[in-house]
């Protein structure tokens, strides 16, 4: 019964959600602000997201080499600091993943709401036409969504090393430990690499996709 009374909640909430999400696309387009407009807007703060979590990521791989190359210091100075860049990947990186849900959601809404109506035209070639433009745009967007997608997966493995190195430290705060973490540096330094340049490809991907739209092309 529990576990009816759970699924029947989560049921109640995804509608709530879906509710909430249609009263606001309605309430936009009255104003005359419509999917589409929605739509590349969050793309645009996906991808200064995107552009953050980048930065982000790089200023940690250079906090976590000072942290192991550096002879002497405070031990403590240095782990507080190498913590405190791992929390903000942390947090740049649930923004982007947030942003990208955002993205997928008005995506679907537009996506749905377009096939529905290319049904309504009378006109043969008009129809036509609105169906070629929508798979044109969906082919682009699946192409945006798999690059961001991609990138975003690429942050939870370096994520995961870092925090390693950083529980590793708090616990090991001598000279020994941290020479111990210098072997990790070039495998870390690694996977930025290849999640920045993956990330780097996605904001591409979005400049182009919003281009695209906002020229009609």
């Amino acid at each position: 019964m529990r576990r009816i009374i759970r699924l029947l909640f989560l049921v109640v909430m995804v509608a709530s959600l879906t509710a909430c999400q249609s009263a606001y696309y309605k309430t936009m387009e009255s104003v005359g602000y419509h999917k589409r407009d929605i739509l590349v807007d969050r793309v645009e703060d996906t991808r200064e997201a995107n552009q953050d979590a980048k930065e982000q990521f790089a200023d940690a791989l250079e906090r976590f080499r000072s942290v192991v190359q550096v002879d002497g210091g405070e031990l403590e100075e240095r782990y507080d600091a190498l913590n405190s860049e791992y929390e903000d990947c942390e947090d740049r990186a649930e923004t982007v993943r947030k942003r990208i849900a955002n993205v997928e959601d008005v995506a679907e809404a537009l996506f749905r709401e377009w096939k529905e109506e290319i049904g309504q035209y009378t006109s043969a070639s008009l129809r036509s036409k609105s169906r070629k433009v929508m798979n044109d745009t969906k082919t682009r967007y699946n192409r945006l969504i798999k690059s961001m997608k991609r990138a975003s997966a690429k942050m939870d493995p370096v994520l995961a090393a870092f925090k390693d190195q950083v529980l590793f430290l708090k616990h090991n705060l001598n000279a020994r430990a941290v020479a111990s973490l210098k072997g990790e540096l070039s495998s870390i330094r690694s996977d930025v690499s290849v999640l920045i340049r993956d990330m780097e490809r996605s904001i591409k991907e979005a400049d182009s996709f919003i281009k695209s739209m906002e020229s009609g092309k």
